[in-house]
């Protein structure tokens, strides 16, 4: 909610002179650093995944969106951050997920030829 605050004041306000006004965003920016801080000294860590693989264990997927030239299933976008303790995953990232690319490399790994696919190749 720090960040969204953050993200809410439009630019020309945070241009403006107003003293006041600007100490207010400092410090707000200030407690929102603390608190990640305090939360990292204890283990929280926060996902941002823009460009890895979509991982549904830890991601959230809330939209696709067309690129070819990006891998199918890779994060482009995040609209939220995640946190997780450990291996436990606290909130998920949202994310919007490419879609239309080519697969990812480790899920093209062609099929080494066997027993079973020489006998297929045979009835075939």
């Amino acid at each position: 909610n720090l960040r969204r605050a953050m993200e809410a004041i439009p630019a020309e306000a945070k241009a403006s002179g107003d003293a006041g006004f600007k100490a207010l965003i400092e410090g707000v920016d200030l407690t929102e650093r603390a608190m990640l801080s305090a939360l990292e000294r204890h283990g929280v860590k926060k996902l941002a995944p823009e460009g890895e693989k979509f991982d549904p264990n830890f991601h959230q997927a809330m939209f696709e969106v067309p690129n070819p030239d990006v891998p199918a299933n890779t994060v482009v976008q995040v609209v939220q951050p995640g946190y997780s303790i450990g291996d436990r995953v606290l909130r998920p990232a949202m994310v919007g997920v490419a879609k239309g690319g080519p697969k990812f490399a480790a899920a093209e790994a062609p099929v080494e030829p066997g027993p079973v696919n020489e006998q297929a190749e045979k009835d075939a």
